[in-house]
C-alpha cells in the first residue's frame, strides 16, 4: 500500500479539544447530557438560524430533513449528481421518486437554469418535485435565491445540503441560515471544515419543522411532562408519536465540535491562503480552476481543478490521479457521479442522461487542502502535477 507523504485531508486536533473531550469521558453523562444543546446553541448563533439540529452524521441529517418535509411514497426528490451519494439516497429512504439536475460546468453547482428548464417539462408532465436538494460544492454556496425562486414558482420545498460550505457565506449571510431553504445540512466528518469524528446538524428557522426533527432524532418519542388533558406525567413517562430514529448525537461528539467551532473562521481563513497559493501556481498548467460565483464567499473545504481538453486528449482522469497517488500525494475525486453508480444505473439511469456532470467528473481532480498543509506543501503538489502532466502528455 502506497503510504501517502501528503494526504487530501487531514483534521487539525488540538490538545484542548482533547481534554475537553475527556472531561466528558469524566462526566455523569456520555450521551443526552448537557453538550448537544450546548453545541446546537452555539452553531445557531455561528450559521443565524434560528434552529439547530444535532445528529450522528451528515446522511441523517439529510434522511431528517426529508422527513420533516412529509417526503414519503409516490413523492419525487431532485438533487444534483455531483454529490456524495448521501444526497440522493436520503430521497430513497423516504420511498420517493428520484431525479437529477445538471450542473454548471464552471462550478459544479446545481444550475439553476438547467433547474427551471427541467421544472417547465415537469409542470407539462404533471411531474414536479416535491423536493429539491442543491448542494454547495468544494465549499460554495449554489444560486440559493435563484433556487427559492423557483420553489415559490413550481411549489416544492429544499433542503440545502451545505455540507461543503461551513464557514462560507452567500449574499453575505453564513452558509446554514436557512433564508432561501426549509432546512440546511452539515456534516463534521473528520474531512469537514470542523469535526465531530461523525456528526452532523440541521438547521432551520421553521418551528414546525423544527418539533418534527426533534422527536424523529429519538425513536419518535417525546418525554414531555403534561399530557394532551394538561395534567402532569410521572417523570419516567415517555410516548411515541412517530416512527422515528436513533439519529441521536453523543454528548462525546458534540464536546469535540463545542471545542473546534470557535476556529472555524481561523480554518477557512488558512483554507483561504492555501486556494490563493495554488491558483498563483497553477496559472501556467493546462488546468482549469473552478469559477466562484459572484454571490458567494466559498468555505474551501476542497480544492477542485480540471484538466483542460488538449491534456485529456492525450490521458486520462484517472491517469493522472494515478500517477499523483504514485508519487505520494493523495490526489482523490469529488465525485463520480450518483446516476452513473450501479444502483442508480440499475433504476434505468443512463450517463448521457446528465452530460454536463459527466464531463465535469472526467475532468475533475481533488487536490490536498487542510489547515496544517504548508506552503510548501503546496508547491510540491504543484510540481508533482505538473511533471505527472508532462509526463503523460
Amino acid at each position: 500500500m502506497t503510504r501517502f507523504m501528503i494526504p487530501y485531508a487531514k483534521h487539525s486536533i488540538t490538545d484542548a479539544d482533547v481534554e475537553n473531550v475527556v472531561a466528558v469521558l469524566r462526566s455523569e453523562y456520555l450521551t443526552q447530557g448537557t453538550k448537544v444543546e450546548e453545541f446546537e446553541k452555539e452553531f445557531g448563533s455561528y450559521t443565524g438560524a434560528t434552529y439547530s439540529v444535532a445528529v450522528n452524521s451528515g446522511t441523517a441529517a439529510l434522511h431528517l430533513s426529508c422527513l420533516s418535509l412529509d417526503l414519503s411514497e409516490g413523492d419525487l426528490l431532485w438533487t444534483s449528481p455531483i454529490s456524495f451519494v448521501a444526497s440522493a439516497n436520503c430521497g430513497l429512504y423516504c420511498r420517493a421518486g428520484l431525479d437529477f439536475v445538471d450542473v454548471d460546468i464552471k462550478t459544479g453547482l446545481m444550475s439553476p437554469d438547467a433547474l427551471e428548464e427541467k421544472l417547465k417539462r415537469a409542470e407539462g408532465l404533471s411531474n414536479l418535485p416535491n423536493v429539491v436538494v442543491p448542494v454547495d460544492y468544494a465549499g460554495q454556496s449554489c444560486d440559493m435565491e435563484a433556487i427559492s425562486t423557483l420553489a415559490r414558482k413550481y411549489g416544492f420545498r429544499i433542503i440545502e445540503d451545505g455540507c461543503h460550505a461551513l464557514g462560507g457565506r452567500y449574499k453575505d449571510e453564513p452558509v446554514g441560515s436557512s433564508i432561501f431553504s426549509d432546512t440546511t445540512t452539515f456534516s463534521f466528518h473528520p474531512a469537514k471544515n470542523i469535526t465531530t469524528g461523525e456528526g452532523g446538524m440541521i438547521t432551520t428557522n421553521d418551528e414546525d419543522i423544527y418539533r418534527k426533527l426533534l422527536f424523529l432524532r429519538t425513536h419518535g418519542i417525546t418525554r414531555e411532562m403534561v399530557d394532551s388533558s394538561g395534567s402532569m406525567v410521572k417523570p419516567w413517562y415517555y410516548k411515541q408519536i412517530d416512527l422515528g430514529f436513533n439519529y441521536r448525537m453523543p454528548d462525546i461528539l458534540a464536546v469535540l465540535g463545542l471545542s473546534q467551532l470557535p476556529r472555524l473562521d481561523n480554518f477557512v481563513a488558512k483554507r483561504y491562503q492555501l486556494v490563493e497559493r495554488y491558483e498563483k501556481l497553477l496559472e501556467p498548467l493546462p488546468v482549469n480552476i473552478l469559477s466562484t460565483a459572484e454571490h458567494s464567499s466559498s468555505g474551501c473545504h476542497i480544492f477542485v481543478v480540471r484538466l483542460n481538453e488538449e491534456v485529456r486528449k492525450r490521458c486520462s482522469r484517472d491517469d493522472v490521479l494515478q500517477k499523483l497517488r504514485d508519487y505520494g500525494v493523495a490526489a482523490t475525486l469529488h465525485y463520480i457521479p450518483i446516476h452513473t453508480q450501479p444502483y442508480y444505473r440499475d433504476m434505468g439511469f443512463k450517463p448521457e442522461d446528465f452530460p454536463v456532470a459527466l464531463e465535469f467528473s472526467a475532468s475533475a481532480i481533488t487536490l490536498p487542502l487542510y489547515p496544517s498543509l504548508e506552503y510548501t506543501d503546496i508547491d510540491h503538489i504543484v510540481s508533482v502535477l505538473d511533471k505527472t502532466i508532462t509526463e503523460l502528455t
